[in-house]
């Protein structure tokens, strides 16, 4: 199943013919439209991030609570979220008013639908460059969160559980997974729900490291130790020291740096090489593999000792293959972090799209996800990622079963099932089974699907017979919760 879920413009206007243009306006550009009459109802949908509201457009003038002062409890509620302000006099005295009180951007009713939707995609970008720095700013500050985290589905919720339950300790934590999974990202977000958050986060990856530099890398070493030490060096215990160590690739440690880490974890000291004494630090070890210690230990490979000590609390994260659920939510945040990083504005992913990637292994996992969608990002030139956008996987994937398209209500998301149609019955019925005329939507949706299906689900063929463009074809395809089929849909029916 895969889900497609428009923007969501939030309407603030006590005018009702001013709320329908401005629907119209934006819902023809692929948005949803919220529509409200004031002020209190604009506090009531907005404030909360889980209502779904993304943009919100605020009108200046309104019966009691003005639109000055809903601007200003927005801003105070969601400080992230883009409002765009409206006026119908153009006061220059207000507009800067509201660009001071934390507005966006604003326009003079009644604007064309063309300047309605620029004002509202680069209010989306601004927003996603907000909340990439925002999110970079969290890591580097060793302040990440599990609300950072996409963890939608039933394995990642138990990994987040486990998680806020280490955090609340000092116990030493073993990260599990394939490589790609995000190892370092949960202990990012232990480390950010523990008292440590705002320390020092040192990652060592520990397969990546010559053999003969271990020690000094991990320990430190004093100048004058060895051949090459001019200078003293702190290791990346000591520049961990009241924060978190996180020892990526644990079981690739030489045997002999492993009996010197078992008496740091023990002892709460390092030995710098060529120092004189030890050196007291207080540490918190989260360590993590994409190997079995366990098979290590019985090999030879791995101190048995050191293995108890590492493994006090196993946190084992699921394949990307294993929580599919995720597979949109993640999708849109990799594209809203490269629509900022790039200075692109791609509003998502197709449904066929997503279908393909949600069928695809993703051996390399989330890691892999992620620069595929860069790359994808990179390269269209549309307003949506569609599969040809992915040439590394498209020619991969099984045959893809039809997908279902998820529409939004206004009491949320719902997926209803939509009937099947067979092309070969002929022209559209236009009436009813007792003569009168059927509603204009119900013949437009039949229109539609009847195309889809005549031409095997090429959306670019659809739109051009059809007369329409794509981003309206696509809109349509969510709000009717249409099937898309293909050739070898067809084929495998057969």
């Amino acid at each position: 199943m895969v889900k497609v879920m428009a923007k969501t413009v939030l309407i603030v206007d006590d005018d009702p013919t001013q709320r329908r243009l401005l629907q119209g306006a934006v819902e023809r550009q692929g948005f949803r439209a919220r529509l409200v009459d004031n002020g209190e109802r604009a506090l009531e949908e907005a404030s909360d991030a889980k209502n779904g509201v993304d943009v919100v457009l605020l009108d200046l003038v309104m019966p009691g609570l003005s639109g000055m002062e809903t601007l200003e409890r927005l801003i105070e509620r969601r400080p992230d979220l883009p409002v765009i302000v409206l006026t119908a006099s153009g006061g220059i005295d207000t507009v800067v008013q509201a660009m001071r009180g934390g507005a966006v951007d604003f326009f003079v009713k009644p604007a064309s639908p063309e300047r309605i939707v620029v004002s509202l995609r680069n209010a989306l970008k601004v927003s996603d460059l907000r909340g990439e720095v925002k999110r970079l700013t969290r890591k580097s500050e060793g302040a990440m969160g599990f609300e950072d985290m996409i963890a939608g589905s039933p394995s990642m919720k138990q990994v987040v559980r486990l998680g806020q339950r280490a955090a609340a300790s000092n116990i030493p934590i073993l990260v599990l997974g394939e490589s790609g999974v995000g190892k370092e990202v949960v202990a990012r977000c232990i480390q950010g729900a523990s008292e440590r958050s705002g320390r020092p986060f040192v990652t060592v990856n520990c397969g990546a490291i010559p053999e003969n530099l271990v020690e000094s890398i991990l320990f430190g070493h004093e100048k004058g130790a060895f051949t090459g030490a001019v200078d003293k060096k702190l290791g990346k215990f000591v520049e961990a020291d009241t924060g978190t160590l996180f020892l990526d690739e644990v079981g690739e440690l030489p045997l002999d740096m492993q009996v010197k880490l078992l008496r740091a974890l023990q002892e709460g000291e390092v030995d710098a090489v060529g120092s004189r004494r030890p050196t007291k630090v207080n540490v918190r070890i989260i360590s993590a593999t994409n190997v079995d210690l366990a098979q290590a230990v019985a090999e030879g490979r791995f101190r048995e000792d050191l293995y108890y000590r590492l493994n006090v609390f196993p946190i084992e994260i699921p394949a990307l293959r294993e929580r599919k659920e995720d597979m949109r939510e993640m999708v849109e945040h990799f594209i809203r972090r490269f629509n900022a990083q790039e200075n692109k504005n791609i509003a998502g992913a197709t449904p066929e799209s997503l279908a393909m990637l949600s069928t695809y292994d993703w051996p390399g996992n989330v890691r892999q996800l992620e620069n595929t969608i860069f790359r994808a990002v990179v390269l269209c030139d549309r307003e949506y990622l569609e599969p040809h956008d992915f040439p590394q996987i498209s020619g991969l994937v099984p045959v893809l079963d039809t997908p279902m398209v998820q529409v939004s209500t206004p009491t949320g998301a719902a997926t209803i099932a939509a009937p099947e149609m067979d092309s070969s019955n002929g022209p559209i019925e236009i009436t009813d089974a007792e003569g009168e005329l059927r509603p204009l939507e119900a013949i437009e949706r039949d229109l539609i699907q009847y195309a889809i299906d005549l031409y095997s689900g090429h959306m670019s063929q659809v739109a051009r017979k059809l007369g329409i463009g794509r981003s309206t074809l696509y809109r349509k395809v969510r709000e009717y919760d249409l099937k898309v089929r293909t050739d070898e849909d067809e084929a495998s029916a057969g």
